[in-house]
């Protein structure tokens, strides 16, 4: 039923995940998973891994990050300068999205499914909370091509915003 929240009527993953349970493993976790990928003259490369671990251990520090990441956004309000009263986030706290498996989001939200995207959403969401600007990662200024000032680069400045770059700083 994930898959559903995840793909489309039309599309399908691109994998396939069993999970078993075993009672004499009991909370043991035992993975094999297998990553293969095309390499040099259309060769492959496949790296296979086993890891035997406690589950239960490994989803306690998520646990409490989620419990306090959920306890901290339910302190933060927030307004855009034209508006009177502050709001809260939505019960649902999709920005928690980057700690779970699928998604969660309130209807008609578009799902983000990609998971550098809501850790960054996250580290944004929390660097906005101590008043500082968000973090593209864009780097735009460094991309660009200096060239020597002249009247039409004035020009285009003024057009980006205060400081020309395309992230505000």
């Amino acid at each position: 039923r994930c898959v559903l929240i995840l793909y489309a009527e039309d599309e399908h993953p691109d994998h396939v995940v069993v999970i078993k349970y075993v009672p004499t493993v009991a909370d043991s976790k035992r993975a094999m998973d297998e990553y293969t990928s095309e390499i040099f003259m259309g060769g492959t490369n496949t790296i296979v891994m086993h890891n035997t671990c406690e589950d239960s251990l490994l989803a306690a520090p998520i646990i409490l990050d989620l419990c306090l990441l959920t306890e901290l956004f339910e302190r933060v309000s927030l307004k855009k300068k034209e508006e009177a009263t502050f709001q809260r986030f939505h019960p649902v706290l999709s920005v928690l999205s980057y700690l779970l498996k699928a998604p969660l989001v309130p209807s008609g939200t578009p799902v983000v499914n990609a998971l550098f995207a809501q850790r960054q959403c996250l580290t944004n969401m929390l660097r906005a909370c101590l008043g500082l600007p968000p973090d593209n990662s864009m780097l735009l200024e460094h991309k660009l091509h200096h060239q020597e000032p002249s009247a039409n680069h004035h020009a285009s400045r003024a057009h980006a915003g205060t400081n020309g770059l395309a992230n505000g700083h």
